[in-house]
């Protein structure tokens, strides 16, 4: 029996570019709820972006956040981690040197981006609807940072950020190569959707955020059913009993899955077919 269930939102939720949910899936959702099974966003968003996308069900839910440095449940923080402050600047410091590319910073409370490039300001402020806060200067802004993020804004065509276009940048694929390259030994990097790449805090990731979900309610891998599309949620797949990589996910993903599915929907409606109500003063 299902007894927890966790989905990625970018490209398994959200589905080709979305910012919001569809009121049917929201809908699907408080029934899955209300059928005795606990429910979890788990993504490399913010909180505070968890919160409104869920709303009407955001205090109904749990949330892992930044890619599992964070992790909250009815309001209270299970768990949480910190990417120390001089591996911080370093990686900021790096990821200054290639034009092309924009830095998120993100702490508990607010992101932090340097608001150099408009497009990419009204990304993050008006597209993904963060919460967000402008400095001059990333790599003097203070911590604690629970995670980085560079964007290729590259990728963006009539909005190309590059200032010389007679200069050659290194693609997506290869600036994630030459990071992994420098940093791997001490961080994770990994991709997080088309355009982002993300470094996750040493020992946090959304597979040890779900693990303190399940320790929470009692409940087994077994009785977990997760959803994914990149290689931020591979340590959230292997856990489960029940995992689901995205048909259109990153190369390779659904090796870490045991099932692949195009429509997260289809498969939690075949669920609630399938499971038994199990009553309010039955649960765990």
């Amino acid at each position: 029996m299902i007894k927890l269930i966790a989905s990625d939102l970018d490209g398994t939720l959200l589905r080709n570019g979305a910012q919001s949910l569809a009121p049917e899936t929201l809908d699907l959702i408080r029934r899955v709820i209300d059928s005795g099974i606990h429910f979890a966003a788990a993504s490399g968003r913010q909180y505070a972006n968890e919160r409104l996308l869920f709303s009407g069900l955001e205090d109904r839910i749990s949330y892992i956040a930044e890619n599992g440095s964070l992790c909250i449940h009815r309001g209270k923080v299970i768990s949480r981690g910190i990417i120390p402050d001089t591996l911080a600047y370093r990686i900021m410091r790096e990821l200054k040197k290639r034009p092309g590319y924009e830095i998120l910073v993100s702490r508990e409370d607010t992101c932090l981006i340097e608001g150099k490039n408009p497009e990419f300001e009204n990304h993050v402020r008006n597209v993904l609807r963060y919460k967000t806060q402008i400095v001059d200067d990333v790599t003097k802004a203070d911590g604690p940072f629970l995670k980085l993020a560079v964007a290729d804004m590259t990728a963006f065509g009539s909005g190309r950020t590059v200032p010389d276009s007679s200069r050659e940048f290194p693609s997506f694929h290869e600036f994630l190569k030459h990071l992994q390259t420098l940093f791997s030994s001490e961080i994770k990097v990994v991709t997080s959707g088309n355009i982002w790449i993300d470094f996750v805090v040493p020992d946090h990731n959304k597979g040890t955020a779900l693990q303190d979900l399940l320790d929470l309610f009692s409940v087994s891998p077994e009785e977990c059913m997760v959803f994914g599309d990149q290689y931020n949620d591979v340590e959230m797949l292997e856990l489960a009993g029940e995992s689901y990589a995205m048909s259109t996910g990153a190369p390779g993903i659904s090796a870490h899955a045991a099932h692949v599915t195009g429509n997260v929907e289809e498969v939690l409606e075949e669920l609630l077919k399938k499971q038994p109500f199990v009553p309010a003063s039955q649960r765990s």
